[in-house]
């Protein structure tokens, strides 16, 4: 047999395999979304059970925020200030390369002040006085926590439910089993900005937005912090609208043939994202003209929120892509990763992050959004009790502790005003109630109206999903 022969045969046993791939989660799952190019164009998708929101935005803390000089006091920590963190503590835990090679372990307390807030008491530090005011809206787990000691297998961790890249992404498992609500822009948009507490922190890469081997039109799309949102959204001078839908029109019958011979999948993908293209020409310079916003809502989001690809102009961008039913919307904050020089650096964060934040869970809850609207805010990781380098009077730093930090959520069918989870003396271990990342993946699609251990994908022998063979509900926190 020739080498195209056997490549036609190897071909045509690959779309055989993958449409059989589809059809049997479309059986199994009870999500029966119908056709690829269709699932991305629908309003509405069948769930598992009734969901309780349509719609995410996860505020994505990039570099790991110190959750006990934010919202996990450890006020008993002064009395220990300077002493070596206890061998009973640290338990034999791994650490980093960064702090291994210490002789000691030097307890820093944090040095800002920490007091309670709204009707359920919740303990929020002062680096963030307008989150505060929001008290009563928000839920603390205090107790996440995961494997992954670094920052790149830690985020794709979060991502994707494996520290390994090449699987595909949350917003992309969700894409692919909800559909689209929006017939002019994607299901899952993400948005980048850099914070002020570190502008040089740890990169951000395409994979974790991915698709993954799930088909690519279900890939996140990042809309740039500079610039055009979307490269080419403009024609070319000289091609107007009518050429370019008449351009299209070819385009696609020369796709669908191709689609005849080969039966390949990630054809009917091209034609899809094609016309999505077409339809955010019109669509993305509406979504980005803020112009029309009224004062007092640009006021509320801080002096920032004019400045594109900052973190109050996303929170802005955000809403806006919520009140036109985007389905995942993911904000990458970065700068958070303080191994020295913390009390400056996280001060800077913070007045990026804190306005914003409270603004967008306000201005949703005005506009009725808050009810269908899942926010999730929080990094991938926690930092360490004790100092990293020098400890001093108005210094220090924290390495990265994977055994606890905190995330908050509120909106659709999360419980408010509720603080679920405890740690330790030292914010070190945990002491109640454990959160996993694939426990809060599983959450998450569960609030959306998906049982986590039906949402799969067959792929290279097996079946794979979001939380791979893990994953619990957290009953605690649902409403």
């Amino acid at each position: 047999m020739s080498d195209h022969s056997m490549f036609n045969v190897q071909h045509s046993l690959f779309n055989v395999q993958d449409r059989l791939n589809r059809r049997a989660f479309l059986k199994h799952s009870g999500l029966a979304l119908g056709s690829t190019a269709l699932a991305s164009q629908l309003a509405a998708a069948p769930t598992h059970f009734a969901p309780k929101a349509k719609r995410i935005i996860y505020l994505f803390q990039s570099g790991a925020p110190s959750q006990m000089d934010l919202f996990d006091p450890k006020p008993q920590m002064e009395k220990r200030r300077g002493e070596d963190l206890p061998a009973s503590i640290r338990q034999g835990q791994r650490l980093t390369g960064m702090t291994s090679g210490q002789k000691t372990f030097p307890v820093a307390p944090s040095m800002f002040k920490f007091a309670q807030h709204g009707q359920s008491g919740a303990w929020i530090s002062e680096l963030m006085p307008n989150i505060s005011k929001m008290a009563d809206e928000l839920c603390f787990i205090r107790s996440m926590h995961t494997e992954a000691i670094n920052h790149d297998p830690a985020i794709t961790f979060c991502q994707t439910g494996s520290q390994l890249a090449g699987r595909p992404s949350i917003g992309s498992w969700l894409s692919y089993g909800l559909g689209s609500a929006s017939r002019d822009l994607p299901a899952y948009v993400v948005l980048t900005s850099f914070g002020t507490g570190r502008r040089e922190d740890q990169p951000l890469y395409d994979r974790l937005w991915s698709s993954g081997f799930l088909p690519t039109q279900h890939q996140g799309v990042k809309f740039r912090n500079v610039g055009d949102p979307v490269l080419y959204l403009s024609d070319p001078a000289g091609v107007n609208r009518g050429m370019r839908r008449g351009m299209l029109d070819e385009l696609a019958a020369l796709n669908q043939h191709d689609h005849q011979l080969f039966g390949d999948p990630e054809i009917t993908a091209r034609v899809a994202q094609y016309e999505m293209a077409f339809r955010m020409q019109a669509s993305v310079p509406d979504l980005i003209d803020i112009s029309k916003e009224p004062q007092h809502v640009m006021d509320a989001y801080g002096p920032d929120v004019k400045t594109p690809g900052t973190y109050a102009a996303n929170c802005l961008l955000a809403r806006r892509l919520a009140e036109r039913d985007v389905r995942f919307i993911q904000l990458f904050h970065m700068g958070w990763d303080h191994h020295g020089g913390l009390p400056n650096a996280i001060k800077g964060q913070c007045r990026d992050t804190d306005q914003p934040t409270a603004a967008l869970i306000k201005d949703l809850k005005q506009r009725g959004l808050l009810d269908d609207t899942l926010i999730v805010w929080g990094g991938e990781f926690g930092r360490t009790i004790y100092s990293q380098g020098a400890l001093t009077e108005t210094n220090y730093g924290r390495d990265h502790h994977p055994r606890c930090f905190t995330v908050l959520m509120a909106g659709a069918g999360v419980k408010k005003g509720t603080t679920y989870g405890e740690t330790d003396d030292y914010c070190y271990n945990i002491t109640r109630d454990p959160v996993h990342v694939h426990d809060l993946n599983a959450t998450i699609l569960h609030l959306l109206g998906i049982n986590h251990e039906r949402l799969t994908f067959p792929f290279q022998g097996r079946d794979y999903r979001l939380t791979d063979i893990h994953g619990s509900l957290v009953k605690g926190i649902v409403a």
